[in-house]
């Protein structure tokens, strides 16, 4: 039987690898991400935060692939800033591209989930929404946002056979941390138990058991963080 999963922020990073780990175990991948993703099996350039925009292309990848039987939303950006320099702006964008995408993805996939009585959503969120960070505020309120999101969906559409899920990883070895990241810092990696950053096909890893896993796990969060919150 076919399976399709939608990946948004398919084109690079955690949904890259994500895309990876899951056509290797058979999954048709379709991709959502500013721009093409040519190697997948569908794909659309969206801006997730764009509601009109996400359902016209699920409502395009349903057409040319069938009914999508998990989303894993991946896609987002960060910066650090200190609250006193968050601009309202940079505040709105942050929830409107974490927060809003996640709600505009799910928003698209869900009914078709529960018409069928069965589907998979993961949510990627950070070890930030956890612990927080120093500059880190508005990226670890959306991403804490994510989490709340994630445990009452999972709760209001268990009986319909859907299961929701976030992973949270800590600093992960992608093209979202600049070379000059704090991140980076030798002194920084000295401090995690691990001794290093996540790697993508890590976190991609803990997303893959938490879509083909145990039926049992829904409104969880797994933490592949390297140590950084035990």
């Amino acid at each position: 039987m076919t399976r399709v999963v939608l990946v948004t922020g398919a084109a690079s990073g955690i949904g890259a690898a994500v895309s990876t780990e899951l056509a290797g175990h058979g999954w048709q991948v379709a991709g959502l991400d500013l721009r093409p993703v040519p190697h997948l099996a569908a794909s659309a350039a969206v801006d997730i935060s764009d509601s009109s925009a996400v359902h016209d292309a699920v409502g395009s990848i349903r057409d040319q692939l069938g009914p999508i039987d998990a989303l894993v939303n991946a896609a987002g950006h960060y910066e650090m800033t200190p609250v006193s320099q968050i601009s309202t702006e940079a505040w709105r964008r942050m929830l409107r591209v974490h927060l809003g995408g996640l709600r505009n993805t799910v928003h698209a996939v869900l009914p078709d989930m529960i018409e069928r009585r069965r589907g998979a959503i993961v949510a990627i969120a950070s070890e930030l929404a956890i612990g927080g960070g120093d500059g880190d505020a508005h990226y670890a309120a959306a991403k804490g946002a994510i989490i709340g999101f994630v445990r009452s969906l999972a709760v209001e559409v268990a009986a319909q056979g859907v299961r929701v899920n976030s992973v949270a990883p800590g600093p992960t070895d992608t093209p979202l941390l600049s070379a000059d990241s704090p991140w980076r810092d030798p002194d920084y990696l000295a401090t995690l138990p691990a001794g290093r950053l996540c790697s993508p096909e890590e976190v991609a890893d803990t997303v893959h058991f938490l879509i083909d896993g145990p039926g049992y796990c829904t409104g969880e969060v797994l933490s592949p963080n390297s140590g950084a919150v035990i």
